[in-house]
């Protein structure tokens, strides 16, 4: 079985989304900034009449916060009826993989980015680290409810 993955930039490594989890890729909009919500939120926008929570990517894979300009992105994503926004430093293009090429992230630690992925994948000459969306927005949408 093949699959589709949109791949994009954070923090100069590449990670891939499924391509049936995204609704659509936006320019940057500033987001609306929310109170007492996690470092991560960036806030929410207006995404033709509905509020979009967004999410700093970067600073949810536990990196440095985004200095976000207009040249970044939003990836609009859909999991489970819920849509979030996340920001990204530049969509790249879209690739097919087997299955069966998804390898499981390492086991080396199970902080940092590791829990957020669901695999790994070699493509051309790189490596593509695939997103686990449900675990990207885990504890988000508790947050988005405080």
């Amino acid at each position: 079985m093949q699959r589709e993955l949109i791949t994009f930039e954070v923090a100069g490594q590449i990670f891939g989304i499924d391509i049936m989890a995204i609704r659509e890729i936006r320019a940057w909009t500033p987001a609306a900034s929310l109170p007492r919500v996690p470092d991560y939120v960036a806030g929410v926008v207006n995404l033709r009449g509905t509020i979009l929570p967004v999410v700093d990517l970067a600073a949810r894979l536990g990196w440095a916060a985004t200095q976000a300009s207009p040249r970044h992105a939003i990836i609009v994503t859909q999991v489970a009826g819920q849509a979030r926004g996340l920001i990204v430093d530049s969509v790249s293009d879209i690739v097919t993989i087997a299955a069966e090429d998804l390898q499981p992230p390492p086991t080396l630690g199970q902080d940092g980015v590791i829990p957020f992925l669901e695999g790994l994948a070699a493509v051309e000459d790189r490596m593509v680290m695939v997103l686990d969306l449900a675990a990207i927005n885990a504890d988000e949408a508790k947050a988005l409810a405080a």
